[in-house]
């Protein structure tokens, strides 16, 4: 046993030795999620009217009151949330808002595709959705190189199915909540140096 814990923390002082670095995963997750944000606020507030006429239609859209607010709500937090990921200011506080509205595309938007964002029948989390998607891709294919110049059309990538489901709202909702509780990470943030500059007056 003594040997066991011996090891044990010989592992966690080699472990310990990272903790400088702990700024760094918080960043990453920052700088991943900035520009995804950033697209998704500047999609919307460059195409507005179309956005507020999706957010308001009950038939093809999501049927919300004050659709004009609501959508201005949406853009302007993921435009300046993405910004604010960027410089890592307020990281902890913008994350709320961005999750809230992570969580609202998922319920809204998404929910009722499933989990998969690309369809993928081989999937364990494939539904009848998705499965059904399989044969319209296969179909499609089948035109393409028919009718088409397959090798030239397929020369960046397969042809897929959006399948529109939960995956990259959920995931980008977990990354946010990690934020969250970590925060923008020590060094490379202006939280960081906010912080140490309000510990050094208090100090005073």
């Amino acid at each position: 046993m003594n040997h066991v814990m011996g090891l044990y923390r010989r592992l966690e002082n080699v472990l310990s030795g990272f903790r400088h670095l702990d700024g760094l995963p918080p960043l990453l997750l920052r700088l991943y999620l900035a520009p995804v944000m950033l697209q998704a606020g500047w999609q919307k507030l460059s195409n507005f009217e179309s956005t507020a006429a999706w957010f308001g239609n009950p038939d093809w859209g999501l049927g919300v009151p004050m659709p004009e607010v609501m959508a201005g709500l949406a853009a302007g937090t993921e435009f300046l949330g993405g910004i604010l990921l960027i410089v890592g200011f307020a990281v902890r506080w913008i994350s709320l808002p961005l999750m809230f509205t992570m969580l609202v595309a998922a319920v809204t938007v998404h929910w009722q595709n499933g989990w998969l964002a690309i369809a993928d029948a081989g999937s364990w989390l494939a539904n009848e959705r998705v499965l059904e998607a399989a044969d319209r891709l296969e179909r499609g294919r089948a035109i393409l190189q028919e009718n088409g110049n397959y090798d030239w059309l397929t020369g960046r990538g397969s042809f897929v199915i959006l399948n529109n489901g939960i995956e990259f709202a959920a995931t980008y909702f977990i990354m946010l909540l990690s934020l969250l509780f970590t925060g923008a990470g020590r060094y490379v943030s202006v939280d960081y140096w906010v912080k140490q500059w309000a510990q050094r007056e208090a100090l005073k």
